[in-house]
């Protein structure tokens, strides 16, 4: 009789194991001439050599399905524990499997495109109107990077700035008035990672989510680092984030230059970038339009209408700054 420890690392134990245990109870019953005892991430197995040999590697196989699809079922450990091929689910466009199974996938021409981008380029923009999907699918192939462990952490940020709204009244110390404005990038985790997985990352820094200026000073190897609403980053601030890139590295940065929240004296840093880096070779970029918009039917319509409006004004004040008559335009 020999004893063997077999740790679960890759997958959440809340799904590997099941509801009330229930996937672990049909692998005690599976293999009926071990003792195993579960325990966290760490399962004992007590037996002959090769009972328990035979016995890890199913479970190293179960977890394997577990860690990629994010759930796990009695069909699924009856395949493996009798050597067949657990079913494939469907992968047509799927970037990663979230919560319970649920497929992430690209819905779009243009998401389609950005994960090609971001695949090719270190460095890529992620540029539409708001509800095209940018944000959601950047973590999303964060989130598959670090799953497939081509890099060993996620760092997500954001400009600390109001829209319209002063959040430095609110109690509490500094993570308490930032979590307002990061409140997206957690969202769109909670819906690709299980919790307790995600508080584990959150708690070993594996996954890091800060405001833009916690990032200066440092480099930023084998990490996925997204930006998101970086059309509120002042010329200085992008030029400081984009240098922070460190070996083994992907950057993906998103905005919408529509939707400003800066000063009017302040400019966008997100708008000189595109303009000083637009023939630099391995930068991917994505223009998201109306078209790509995969909230309710009404947020495209609002955007439209939004849009309309802005093009109306600007052309009204175009008129006006230029008299029909001025006398450079008369004819000689």
């Amino acid at each position: 009789m020999i004893e063997r420890i077999v740790i679960i690392d890759r997958a959440d134990p809340v799904s590997f194991y099941g509801v009330n245990n229930a996937n672990m109870q049909l692998i005690r019953n599976l293999f009926p001439k071990l003792r195993i005892a579960a325990r966290g991430s760490v399962i004992k197995v007590i037996g002959d050599d090769h009972d328990t040999a035979d016995f890890e590697k199913k479970i190293k196989e179960l977890e394997e399905y577990c860690a990629r699809y994010n759930k796990l079922d009695e069909e699924v450990i009856l395949d493996v524990v009798k050597g067949e091929k657990p079913r494939e689910l469907r992968s047509d466009d799927v970037i990663i499997y979230g919560i319970n199974g649920k497929p992430i996938q690209a819905r779009t021409p243009n998401q389609r495109k950005m994960v090609e981008e971001v695949m090719h380029n270190d460095l890529t923009f992620a540029l539409g109107p708001a509800g095209t999907g940018k944000t959601y699918v950047a973590i999303a192939l964060a989130v598959r990077a670090l799953k497939n462990r081509k890099v060993r952490k996620i760092i997500l940020s954001r400009p600390a700035v109001e829209a319209g709204e002063k959040l430095g009244f609110l109690p509490g110390d500094m993570k308490d008035k930032i979590d307002p404005y990061l409140q997206p990038l957690y969202d769109a985790l909670e819906d690709m990672i299980p919790t307790i997985k995600l508080k584990e990352y959150m708690e070993t820094k594996v996954i890091q989510i800060a405001p833009l200026a916690f990032m200066r000073g440092r480099t930023l190897n084998d990490a996925v680092i997204v930006l998101d609403e970086a059309q509120n980053t002042t010329t200085h601030q992008i030029k400081m984030f984009l240098t922070r890139m460190g070996m083994n590295a992907k950057m993906i940065v998103t905005g919408d230059v529509t939707q400003i929240d800066l000063p009017r004296t302040v400019n966008s840093g997100l708008v000189q970038a595109l303009r000083i880096l637009r023939d630099v070779p391995g930068i991917g970029r994505v223009e998201f339009g109306k078209k790509d918009i995969v909230r309710h039917q009404l947020v495209q319509r609002i955007v439209e209408a939004y849009q309309a409006y802005d093009d109306a004004r600007k052309e009204a004040e175009a008129a006006e700054a230029t008299p029909a008559d001025s006398p450079s335009d008369r004819p000689e």
